[in-house]
């Protein structure tokens, strides 16, 4: 599918997923344009209302379009091009020449200007399937934390704004933070029963065709009711960060970190339990160092007991050198050759099943590589390819089992975050740490942090965003905006040693082939290197 461009950093300009959202994007835009020259404002508080929503749509649009297509604003947003600021079907079509990209700066502007209509013009809340007055603050408070800088180089002036917008939806009392239980449900809720969302698209099981359950996100994370693929799994990293305060189990359905109940592995339907841990990869060359992992594997090793001690049993491919390389033993029969090896597994905490293979060696026989590595006793998973299967349940089941779901755009859940990192840059560490902690401490009851400061508030923040916006399409804008590199050490089909920089070309998408053909004017692409 086009999604392994985004997952592999293999940026081309002709991908279907990004030209329809292009395009989407700009028909929305057309369409909320044409509305806003065709109806006068002041005929009446409904028609205002929908001139609003006009407004608070366009503004959204401009603003996810220059996350995607432009780079994050603190590089010289006044200089890097955002996109066309196209309002609406031009009078003249017979000699039309549309303006080439704007600015990072001014698309931002724009979606600002936007937003901040909106708001003058909305007098009624018709709830979160609908742009309001609070939606529009809500997103608000996230480009104006776009805009805030990074953590070494803050912008307050920005900070201080979207700390202020997020404190106008907090304050208006629209709106509460679910319960450790019912946020576990997050995603079964419809979202107008939903006193958390602020705003979301509204699907229906009517309109919710079989392409959507295989072609939506949430059939690339799962099958559901026997659709979907169910390719994209939640990553090592992110199953550690939920293990961090203490490990969810979920065969025997122990979750410790509310937001694991968002990732349903799928095991093998008897009992078999197994030790399973990740390995690194090591080049097949003589000389091969503990350094020189080149990848990361999943194992799922089975256990034994051994007079009250447990082991685990792998399968090992023999290896032998073949002058500087190191091969596989083949047997009589041309058979790659394998033996059973034996490691013995040291307790780390019995309680939660984590153990250690003290010394670990991937290729018997030769090369001296011993590592620990660490892992959990759990039932045997289910494997594609060579990956366990964690499946992703947050775009689906929405009152059904299926891929039902209506995204999220934003939450209040998001609006907390947005206030504490925003806090935190503008050196309000103490208020930043109450803002951070209700967000914590919902998902793990009296595990909030204790010191918020300069050393550690990227750490702390970042790390509640990950968990918190899991799967909103958040994490890689939110590494790239603060100036930090994008690491994926973990195994996967990506390039598990590659390091994005926030200042890689390959940060921002290509303006897409079709649009640019098609572009009456000019239509700048973004560079290819």
């Amino acid at each position: 599918d086009a999604f392994y461009e985004f997952i592999s950093y293999s940026r081309t300009p002709n991908n279907y997923r990004l030209q329809n959202f292009w395009d989407g994007s700009y028909k929305v835009i057309a369409q909320t344009s044409n509305l806003i020259k065709m109806i006068d404002e002041g005929t009446s508080t409904a028609i205002d209302n929908e001139i609003g929503e006009a407004y608070f749509l366009r503004g959204m649009m401009y603003f996810y379009l220059t996350r995607a297509y432009g780079r994050p604003y603190y590089q010289s947003p006044d200089k890097n091009l955002g996109v066309p600021i196209v309002n609406g079907t031009p009078e003249d079509m017979d000699n039309l020449d549309l303006p080439d990209r704007a600015t990072v700066k001014e698309t931002y502007a724009q979606a600002i200007s936007d937003l901040e209509k909106s708001i003058e013009l909305f007098s009624i809340n018709n709830g979160p399937i609908f742009g309001s007055a609070n939606a529009a603050k809500a997103l608000l408070s996230r480009i104006y934390l776009y805009m805030s800088g990074t953590y070494e180089a803050p912008n307050t002036e920005y900070a201080n704004l979207a700390v202020k917008y997020a404190n106008e939806v907090i304050n208006s009392g629209d709106y509460s933070l679910l319960p450790r239980a019912e946020f576990m449900d997050y995603n079964r809720k419809t979202p107008e029963n939903n006193k958390e969302t602020i705003f979301a698209i509204k699907r229906v099981a009517s309109e919710f065709s079989g392409f959507d359950h295989y072609y939506g996100v949430g059939g690339m994370y799962g099958v559901i009711g026997g659709m979907g693929w169910g390719e994209m799994y939640a990553s090592a990293k992110y199953i550690e960060l939920l293990n961090e305060t203490g490990r969810n189990d979920w065969y025997n359905n122990k979750i410790v970190d509310a937001r694991a109940a968002f990732i349903e592995p799928q095991y093998v339907e008897e009992e078999d339990r197994v030790f399973r841990f990740i390995k690194n990869v090591y080049p097949l060359r003589k000389g091969t160092s503990v350094d020189d992992n080149t990848n990361y594997n999943y194992v799922q090793a089975k256990i034994v007991n051994k007079n009250g001690e447990l082991y685990c049993i792998e399968t090992q491919t023999q290896y032998e050198y073949a002058g500087n390389d190191i091969v596989a033993r083949k047997g009589a029969d041309d058979k790659t050759l394998t033996r059973e090896v034996e490691y013995k597994l040291t307790p780390v905490s019995e309680e939660e099943g984590i153990y250690e293979i003290e010394s670990y060696n991937t290729f018997i026989d030769i090369e001296p590589i011993n590592v620990t590595v660490r892992g959990v006793i759990d039932n045997r998973m289910r494997l594609n390819r060579v990956y366990p299967m964690f499946y992703i349940t947050k775009a689906s089941r929405e009152g059904e089992e299926s891929h039902l779901h209506s995204p999220v755009i934003i939450r209040l859940g998001e609006v907390y975050l947005n206030k504490a990192e925003a806090l935190a840059k503008a050196g309000k560490y103490g208020e930043a740490l109450t803002a951070l902690n209700l967000i914590r401490e919902r998902s793990l009851p009296g595990e909030g942090y204790t010191v918020l400061n300069a050393s550690n508030a990227f750490e702390l923040i970042d790390k509640e965003r990950q968990l918190e916006l899991a799967y909103q399409a958040e994490r890689s804008y939110d590494v790239f905006r603060n100036g930090r590199s994008l690491t994926r050490d973990y195994p996967g089909p990506h390039n598990a040693m590659e390091e994005v920089k926030a200042t890689d070309y390959r940060v921002v998408y290509y303006i897409p082939q079709d649009a640019i053909n098609s572009y009456p004017g000019t239509l700048t692409q973004n560079p290819t290197n």
